[in-house]
């Protein structure tokens, strides 16, 4: 089992702006924590900031970057390091993750860019993430991404995000959807490609909907329901590591909350089936 969870348990739900008035009065005796991308509440204030206050005093929290951009080459942005930690420190969150890629070349790219499976790659990444852990006082965890073309790889996916995560001492956010995906775009084993990931490093896990845009070709939009073949990785995922603390994501197409929720509820009834016995819990 893992031992590298954030302190939070049990099946999560993003918290999107979208969501704050259905979620008012909605039983969510499902929801053990919830996520939020800081981007989207660092210097709101007023209704909103308050809003969000309620919500953080609620419930535990972690925060899911968009903008770090840990593998772009320019300097990493001090400044919204700096507003970052101020911002996880006034919410008490202790759990704070990104994406394995980058956003950003002298501006804002508004996509999740690959990096190149390189070693050099590894040494410019695992520093950058070093650099964030310090600044944050935080061991932060990264990603593995959805991505639609590899460039100048020098090794496999699988085998650059073992390096980053070892070299860097960081943690890893599974992304079980994102295996699936990759897994029919770039024609590997999803089972297999799971199997190789550290389990000792997860921190916690998303699970998501896509697009089918094409027979080989999914588009990971976090915009439909999570579908069969995507619940059953994540069942292997318990099977290897526990029933960690995993959450659901979803950014639009937004159905009735009953509908949401019953989601989040099918990942407690799949934990549940992975709970280790009274005599396990004992001896450890």
């Amino acid at each position: 089992m893992s031992s590298a969870t954030f302190p939070v348990e049990g099946a999560g739900l993003g918290l999107r702006r979208a969501l704050l008035g259905p979620l008012r009065e909605a039983d969510l005796s499902a929801v053990g924590f919830m996520e939020a991308a800081p981007e989207n509440w660092i210097g709101v204030g007023g209704r909103l900031g308050e809003q969000f206050r309620a919500w953080t005093e609620r419930f535990p929290f972690i925060c899911h970057g968009l903008s770090l951009s840990i593998g772009a080459p320019e300097p990493l942005d001090r400044e919204f390091l700096a507003r970052l930690k101020q911002f996880l420190d006034e919410h008490g969150i202790a759990g704070y993750s990104d994406h394995l890629s980058y956003c950003s070349e002298h501006g804002h790219l508004y996509d999740l860019m690959p990096i190149p499976f390189t070693a050099e790659a590894v040494d410019w990444v695992a520093s950058r993430i070093s650099q964030v852990q310090d600044t944050l006082g935080r061991r932060i965890a990264v990603e593995n991404i959805s991505y639609y073309a590899t460039v100048g790889a020098e090794m496999s996916e699988l085998e650059f995000i073992n390096a980053v995560i070892e070299k860097a001492d960081c943690l890893l956010l599974l992304d079980v959807n994102n295996i699936h995906v990759n897994s029919i775009n770039h024609r590997y084993d999803a089972d297999e490609f799971l199997a190789g990931l550290p389990a000792d490093r997860v921190a916690y896990i998303h699970i998501a909907g896509h697009h089918n845009e094409a027979e080989d070709l999914i588009v990971d939009t976090h915009g439909a329901p999570v579908i069969d073949p995507v619940w059953r990785l994540l069942g292997k995922a318990y099977e290897k590591l526990g029933p960690v603390p995993t959450l659901l994501e979803r950014d639009f197409n937004f159905p009735p909350v009953e509908e949401l929720l019953a989601e989040v509820d099918q990942i407690r009834q799949h934990q549940s089936v992975h709970e280790p016995s009274e005599q396990q819990r004992r001896a450890s």
